[in-house]
């Protein structure tokens, strides 16, 4: 089947070389004249490939991009523009453009271009294909991005993920390694069978070989009777070791050996449980670091290391930000209840100079709080703001002990319920409205913090 491309453009001329030259090279083509036509194609119809002009009636083309992300996460943007200035085409490139040309341009470089954007969104569909025929549908869907960095990981993962091997899954906190762990399975042979994740940094050395290769009863004060270990119920799926540079060196050998021989020795068991699990491990440190300090064996980091996948960080792929953003705020939508449709030009900028320290798990967790404090349908610069500045002391100290995110967050929205009621008189639809909240919603939120208002004044019981 072909591939289909929108060209949108108010140029006619344009309109109609693009379309010959298109449909020569035996591609589908579709055209609008305007953003908001566009907009309304990519609601009804899915596009491989769509041209954006920057200047057009009414909305501009970059402006566009995000709300096409916001139906069509996967068709790839080229803008194109007789305007073209570096920073029009780095705020193309920010909003989720695959590439950008400035008018006059080469038909020959414009089919190159073409051709590894169509590349690109090909391999996107032979994963999603691969995943159907796995059974899965969430994970693929979960990893987002098109910058350069995460086209490699899904190349990779779309490469290791249907063989048997080991894999080793590096990057910071937060980058999302444990989304990768879950492609992995998802689209290898193993999908039907269990996906078993344990943290190595979070258990007790005392109780982490328990939990890893289980034990029998009687092998321990408590035990009274027989206990499968992660590894068992793994049997025939993916045991995910997380932050494996953390385990403890006493728990390394008897893991080489797990890993080597496929079996695994219970504690005060006598003979060993033969298990059929691939492993895939992560960690945010340098093994290879540990291994020259000692603190890792050598043999164990080569025998995990056989395929290596390394996630790249989110200040080192920005670009990938406006499809993040666009992901959260649907995911955010049906958490809160709230109705984002958007973000503006000058709240995204804000996001671009932040540094993310905490990637893309400090992504999410920011535009939560943006959502709890913005006002109207679309992400203000106001709000990002506030969240970025309530986000550098996240772990308020208050009466000796630290608040968690959670509750600093649910603090902060209680406190700007009880401000919209007080603006509203204590009416409880128009407080709803004026935060973006429906008032069925409003009202559970109410009931969630304790509040009742009675004019002036609140008290901490809900009625029920």
């Amino acid at each position: 089947m072909a591939e289909k491309i929108l060209i949108v453009d108010d140029d006619p001329g344009m309109q109609i070389a693009l379309n010959e030259f298109l449909k020569k090279r035996g591609y589908e083509t579709d055209s609008a004249v305007s953003a908001e036509e566009a907009l309304d194609r990519v609601k009804h119809a899915s596009y491989d490939l769509i041209f954006l002009d920057v200047r057009l009636p009414g909305m501009t083309g970059i402006d566009a991009i995000c709300r096409i992300r916001n139906f069509d996460e996967q068709g790839e943007i080229i803008v194109i523009t007789a305007h073209g200035t570096r920073d029009v085409a780095l705020e193309a490139v920010r909003n989720g453009a695959y590439d950008y040309f400035t008018k006059p341009f080469s038909l020959q470089e414009m089919d190159v271009v073409i051709r590894r954007a169509l590349e690109k969104r090909r391999l996107q569909k032979e994963l999603s294909e691969l995943r159907k025929r796995t059974g899965t549908t969430e994970p693929i869907d979960r990893i987002i991005g098109q910058s350069e960095g995460m086209k490699r990981v899904k190349a990779m993962v779309a490469r290791i993920a249907p063989l048997e091997t080991t894999v080793l899954v590096t990057g910071e906190s937060g980058t999302g390694k444990e989304l990768v762990a879950d492609m992995l399975h998802m689209l290898s042979a193993r999908a039907s069978a269990p996906c078993i994740k344990i943290n190595c940094a979070s258990i007790p050395e005392t109780l982490l070989e328990s939990e890893l290769f289980g034990y029998e009863r009687g092998a321990f004060t408590g035990a009274v009777s027989s206990r499968q270990g992660k590894f068992e119920q793994a049997h025939t799926g993916t045991i995910f070791l997380d932050e494996i540079g953390d385990m403890p060196s006493s728990l390394q050998a008897k893991l080489l050996r797990v890993v080597e021989q496929k079996q695994v020795d219970r504690l005060g068991g006598k003979k060993p449980v033969k298990v059929d699990v691939r492993v895939v491990a992560a960690t945010n440190r340098d093994l290879l670091e540990l291994v020259t300090r000692k603190e890792f064996r050598a043999d164990l980091y080569y025998r995990l290391n056989v395929a290596a996948i390394h996630v790249p960080p989110l200040r080192d792929r920005k670009e990938d930000l406006p499809l993040l953003v666009g992901h959260f705020l649907r995911e955010i939508n049906v958490k809160l209840g709230t109705d984002l449709s958007g973000i503006s030009r000058e709240a995204m900028e804000l996001l671009f100079g932040h540094d993310w320290p905490g990637n893309v798990r400090e992504l999410a967790n920011l535009l939560e709080r943006v959502a709890i404090v913005n006002r109207g349908t679309t992400v203000s610069p106001e709000a990002v703001t506030i969240a970025l500045q309530k986000h550098s002391n996240t772990l308020a100290e208050e009466g000796g002990q630290a608040m968690s995110l959670g509750d600093t967050l649910d603090e902060l929205e209680r406190n700007l319920i009880l401000d919209a009621l007080r603006k509203c008189g204590g009416v409880q639809t128009r407080a709803a409205e004026m935060l973006g909240l429906s008032a069925k919603n409003f009202w559970k939120k109410m009931k969630k913090h304790g509040i009742r208002y009675d004019g002036e004044r609140h008290t901490e019981e809900f009625s029920q």
